[in-house]
């Protein structure tokens, strides 16, 4: 009887010893939102952008398997997909396209570098993550000074402002010099679904809690922002924009059943019944809002008509 005490105490180290995991585990899952967007960090890609000479160095640097950016699995086949580089070029703008190949048939944008010389020596950048990858489109920068990581709520990592009067001048950067060289020829990568580089070899992602601890370091020189500022590469990336049917799909699901970072979800419908020409019509639409990371809002519309009497149903999305 007298080393009862013994036993219970034992027993509630041993049960506290086994919660410590799982609750680190249990925070992990609210930090991520369950978008595909999670697992990609534009502030990590800025980096290695940065210390690229070109962007094949930059493509190469993206799809190495210790690099800290890349941890997407868009297919889900259980393996890092690769992210082909592709320039977009219109005089002295660049919009610099990160995809992945995700089928025969269908390649996903997952981020564009929107890249502008605003003068001899001047020269600003944007990245801009794809709204079917993030849930909504999500823009960081590089800035110059330190800046102070905001609370952590719930459904989400830290969001991080920029201040406004500070944008930096990425003209030294060497992948920038590189570019605006005379004789740059643009770049396209030649890789694609099925045929990659010799010396790429697909590995499995990394669990989440594990990838998040590699990409916060960057988040002090490379913050997301609400304001949009490269605009003249924006209108030349916009119509050669390539996009999934089925990660758009995905990602529209789970912004519609969740929200990103937690966000609330209200829907609302409308019915409207005229008299037609085989009867009495009635038309419903719903709409579903979502909460956004940054305080936006997501919208999916969903129409239908249907006709009394037995008549034909149509719906459109």
């Amino acid at each position: 009887m007298k080393t009862q005490p013994k036993f219970f105490l034992w027993a509630a180290l041993a049960a506290s010893l086994l919660a410590a995991p799982l609750q680190a585990q249990e925070q992990n899952d609210v930090d991520s939102t369950g978008l595909a967007g999670d697992h990609f960090s534009l502030e990590a890609a800025l980096d290695l952008f940065k210390q690229s000479s070109s962007l094949e160095d930059f493509e190469k640097r993206l799809n190495e398997e210790d690099n800290p950016a890349n941890n997407l699995d868009l297919n889900e086949d259980g393996q890092i997909d690769y992210i082909r580089v592709v320039d977009r070029m219109d005089g002295d703008v660049h919009a610099i396209v990160l995809q992945a190949p995700v089928s025969e048939a269908e390649s996903q944008d997952v981020a564009v570098i929107e890249l502008e010389k605003t003068g001899a020596e001047s020269a600003v950048l944007q990245i801009l993550g794809d709204e079917d990858v993030f849930g909504e489109q999500v823009i960081a920068e590089p800035v110059g000074e330190e800046g102070v990581e905001s609370p952590k709520g719930r459904g989400g990592p830290a969001v991080h402002l920029a201040p406004d009067a500070i944008i930096v001048n990425v003209w030294l950067w060497p992948s920038v010099r590189y570019m605006y060289r005379p004789a740059y020829v643009v770049y396209v990568s030649p890789w694609r679904w099925g045929l990659y580089p010799t010396w790429w070899r697909p590995f499995r992602p990394r669990p989440w809690g594990l990838y998040h601890a590699r990409i916060r370091p960057y988040r002090a020189h490379y913050h997301v922002v609400t304001t949009h500022r490269v605009v003249r590469a924006h209108r030349a990336y916009t119509p050669h924009r390539t996009h999934s049917k089925v990660v758009r799909t995905r990602t529209t699901t789970k912004v519609t059943a969740t929200g990103p970072r937690g966000g609330k979800v209200s829907k609302t419908k409308t019915s409207t019944t005229v008299q037609g020409k085989h009867g009495k019509v009635k038309k419903e639409k719903t709409t579903t809002t979502a909460q956004g990371r940054n305080g936006g809002k997501v919208q999916k519309q969903k129409s239908t008509t249907k006709v009394k009497g037995g008549g034909n149903r149509r719906g459109r999305n």
